[in-house]
């Protein structure tokens, strides 16, 4: 009997049984996932491109500068409202009859808009291209955590990655060279091309699968009426309340308490239905949570410091949107030569880690501008914005990655949805903030400085003179028509100098919005799979 039992020894010389390999990748789903990642990136990209060409479009088809504003208002509420919904919706119509439909829905409009006569027309075009670019985003994402072996996942997000943090980043710089050299109708017909290169790409490699319209009988649709309206009006007060002075205005109050019931009521039908449309519970799950958190403050910053940046080199340099372009640029070119080795790195170094020092980055770029002069432009800007490109491009690819580790292919709709629905409403929410902040903090510190100058101060006296020495010199004839535009010239430097002021506030704001989602991150788990690159 001992003969035949394998000995310590025989065990030893035994050979190590092979480390499972990741199941390979077929060509039709890498270009299933390109495919859908091009969508994505061309729905984010027209945000910004179009914010950057706002003032055109308003000159173009007779729109005031307050009512232009919903040009931009139209396309981000119909955007954030399918975002949750296009998990659900696409069970019912498939994935491929459901993003396809919505890609040729997205180019037929995208050239409609350019087509616009008015401003009601640009307004429902914008809608509709909106709903219908707002399906692309979470789709790739799902795409993604759903198609792709846990090995190769990175890859995706990498790539999912140029569409989150490069396209908002890069949408000031195309969208200002397109307007400045072709005019404001190229920033729609720009999405033609890859457009039509996308809808090839899903058209060969999504799979056909029978529709079940049975769906819309069970449909959570107390939950998608009460999202649908709560979002909608949140998304309203937060790009409107500025200009109509917040609660000073009874439009915003009302759609503030609708939104505060609507969203309310959504989260009870959530938590209480047998089968939601969100699944809100994993909200609960450590790394989903904390990654949710993390992605919200992403978005703050991610979508303000687009935001902040274009109307300081306006407002306070002059630039206009081709110039504003070239600065913002080398927030997004080193991201395109980063972003491709974020998966590599994924597969060597604890994905936390990644994420904590692209926070870090990021943050440090936004306190690099917090001490903000005059002089501040191209060549002061240049070093915080490759700092800023190099954090932004750690962050995203592994955050995703570690957040949607471990979620169930029947809740990947839900994850994609609240996952991507969060970072977009985080921007909304960081542009609000920082609309109002600049304006507070603008009229503190001119408060502040105008205290300084004073006609009893030497300093100002001799500054007077001198200004109004040189409107003497330069034409004026009435010394004291003269010393009044003296006056009016040093209340412009204030108001300036109060602005620039007011500017470096928010970078500081927003340099603590990373600060927090550094600290969020730093309470992830870390899922094998992740930082193993792909050994289960």
């Amino acid at each position: 009997m001992s003969t035949l039992q394998p000995t310590v020894n025989d065990a030893a010389s035994l050979p190590a049984p092979a480390a499972p390999t990741a199941p390979a990748v077929s060509a039709k789903t890498w270009i299933a996932v390109v495919g859908a990642t091009l969508g994505a990136f061309m729905a984010v990209l027209n945000i910004q491109i179009v914010n950057a060409s706002l003032a055109d479009i308003q000159g173009a088809i007779g729109a005031g500068i307050d009512d232009g504003g919903w040009i931009s208002t139209s396309y981000l509420i119909a955007e954030i409202v399918v975002i949750p919904l296009s998990g659900w919706l696409a069970q019912v119509f498939s994935i491929r009859i459901y993003l396809l439909t919505n890609a040729i829905l997205f180019l037929v409009f995208s050239a409609a808009c350019a087509l616009a006569q008015d401003l009601p027309q640009m307004i429902v075009l914008r809608a509709v291209q909106g709903f219908s670019g707002g399906v692309l985003i979470p789709m790739a994402f799902t795409l993604i955590i759903t198609l792709l072996p846990k090995a190769k996942q990175p890859i995706g997000l990498a790539l999912f990655a140029v569409s989150a943090t490069f396209a908002p980043a890069i949408g000031p710089t195309i969208g200002g060279y397109l307007t400045e050299n072709w005019g404001w109708q190229y920033i729609f017909y720009v999405n033609l091309v890859p457009g039509t290169l996308m809808i090839a790409m899903l058209w060969f490699s999504l799979e056909s699968k029978p529709m079940k319209l049975s769906l819309l009988r069970k449909g959570d649709w107390p939950g998608i009426i009460t999202m649908a309206i709560g979002l909608s009006a949140l998304q309203t007060v937060l790009e409107e309340g500025n200009k109509d002075d917040w609660f000073g205005s009874p439009f915003i109050v009302r759609l503030s308490v609708i939104a505060a019931v609507a969203l309310t009521a959504f989260l009870i039908v959530e938590l209480t239905v047998k089968k939601p449309l969100l699944n809100l519970r994993l909200l609960v799950r450590r790394n989903f949570g904390f990654g949710i958190l993390a992605n919200f403050l992403l978005g703050i910053a991610l979508y303000g410091s687009v935001f902040i940046l274009p109307v300081y080199l306006s407002r306070i340099q002059g630039y206009n949107s081709e110039q504003i372009g070239m600065v913002l640029a080398w927030t997004g070119l080193p991201q395109l030569l980063l972003i491709p080795l974020v998966p590599r790195l994924m597969q060597r170094f604890d994905a936390r880690i990644i994420i904590a020092i692209g926070f870090a980055l990021f943050a440090a770029s936004n306190f690099m501008n917090i001490y903000m002069t005059n002089d501040y432009a191209t060549d002061q800007l240049f070093w915080p914005n490759v700092v800023r490109a190099i954090g932004q491009a750690f962050v995203f690819a592994p955050l995703s990655a570690v957040a949607t580790a471990g979620i169930e292919p029947e809740n990947a709709g839900s994850a994609s949805g609240l996952f991507n629905m969060m970072r977009n409403l985080g921007g909304a929410i960081g542009i609000a903030v920082l609309q109002t902040l600049l304006t507070k903090r603008e009229q503190y510190h001119s408060n502040v400085l105008t205290q300084s100058v004073s006609v009893f101060e030497q300093a100002t006296r001799t500054r007077l003179e001198q200004l109004t020495q040189y409107f003497i010199n330069h034409g004026v004839l009435d010394r004291a028509d003269a010393t009044h535009r003296a006056y009016v010239a040093i209340g412009h430097i204030v108001q300036k100098q109060a602005f620039i002021l007011a500017f470096s506030d928010t970078f500081y704001l927003l340099g603590l919005a990373l600060i927090v989602a550094f600290i969020a991150s730093l309470f992830l788990k870390n899922p094998g799979h992740v930082s193993a690159g792909g050994a289960h």
